[in-house]
Order: structure tokens, then C-alpha cells, then sequence
């Protein structure tokens, strides 16, 4: 069974048909791999289940959460979870995907607010680098955020890419 991780439609120069570029996961053994499809290519769509769950805690390796709907408690490794885990903040809510009762991902919240930890001062007036520095965030994300977000500001950021979307409050 494939999952599709990304999707983009394009319509290549002097031909008559759209393709659609592809990043599929291969949920038995996670191989991530890229294929085109041609527009008019037809796909069986597999039926899977998403339910949201809490996000309560980490122990080392395990990654806990509880359905919202009837209070099970599951456990993901931090593998299971892949770069989804940075996101994730104790009592958030998570939508978990599954088919045929295996977990094959989680999907965070579209953006979310987290409290930057570590990043360089901002110089007034140094603009060489395009106004912007790195930052780390609460869950150790890496985020470019402009020279004017400091230590101890939340700011939102975009979970699909990962990009800094505007500061929320200072300190």
C-alpha cells in the first residue's frame, strides 16, 4: 500500500496532456520514492481511517497519545513519527491516519504556536542576509524567522513547510 506524501499537477511545454509529480511512502517498509502520473491515469484510492487524538506525553523513545473519541492510549516511536514529532506539544490535538488497523502517519495542526528557545540577537540595520536568522522552537524545530523575533517570542509557524508566519507576542 502507498500513501501520498505530496502531490503537485503541471502541464509539461508543447504537449497536450497535465502530469502530476508525486512523493508515495510505501506503508510495510516507509521507502519514500517520487512517480508521475499522467492527468487521465486512473488510481484504486484505499479506504483508510482518521481519527484525532491527543498528544500527552514523551518517554524517552514512545510518543503517547489518547483517541479523543474513546480514550485508547496508543504509543509511536520517535521513528514512527518521523519529523512530525517536532511539532508536536503536550495536549495538541493530532489527526492519526491508519489502514487495515497499522498507523501509517500523523498529521499536526496546519499551524501552531510555539515559543522560540534559541536564536542570534537581531542587529539593527543588518540586512545582507535578507532581514531574516534561524531560530530553534519549543519540539527543537528549525525555523527562519525575521531579525526582529527574539528569545522567548511566540511566533506561528507553517507545519506542511515549516516557515515562520508571523510573531504572535514577545516574551
Amino acid at each position: 500500500m502507498l500513501a501520498v506524501v505530496s502531490a503537485d499537477g503541471f502541464q509539461p511545454v508543447g504537449r497536450g496532456r497535465g502530469l502530476v509529480r508525486t512523493k508515495l511512502k510505501d506503508v510495510e517498509n516507509g521507502n519514500v520514492f517520487e512517480k508521475v502520473f499522467r492527468s487521465d491515469q486512473k488510481i484504486e484510492t484505499a479506504h483508510v481511517d482518521r481519527r484525532e487524538h491527543q498528544y500527552l506525553y514523551t518517554d524517552g523513545d514512545s510518543y503517547h497519545f489518547m483517541d479523543t473519541d474513546s480514550f485508547e492510549q496508543i504509543q509511536l516511536s520517535a521513528e514512527d513519527l518521523g519529523e512530525q514529532r517536532l511539532w508536536l506539544k503536550e495536549g495538541e490535538a493530532v489527526t492519526i491516519t491508519s489502514y487495515e488497523g497499522k498507523i501509517i502517519g500523523i498529521e499536526p495542526p496546519k499551524a501552531v504556536e510555539r515559543r522560540v528557545i534559541k536564536t542570534d540577537p537581531g542587529v539593527k540595520g543588518d540586512t545582507a542576509s535578507g532581514g531574516d536568522k534561524p531560530a530553534i522552537i519549543e519540539g527543537g524545530a528549525k525555523v527562519t524567522v525575521p531579525l526582529f523575533v527574539g528569545e522567548g517570542d511566540v511566533v506561528r509557524v507553517d507545519t506542511s513547510s515549516g516557515a515562520y508566519v508571523e510573531r504572535v507576542s514577545t516574551k
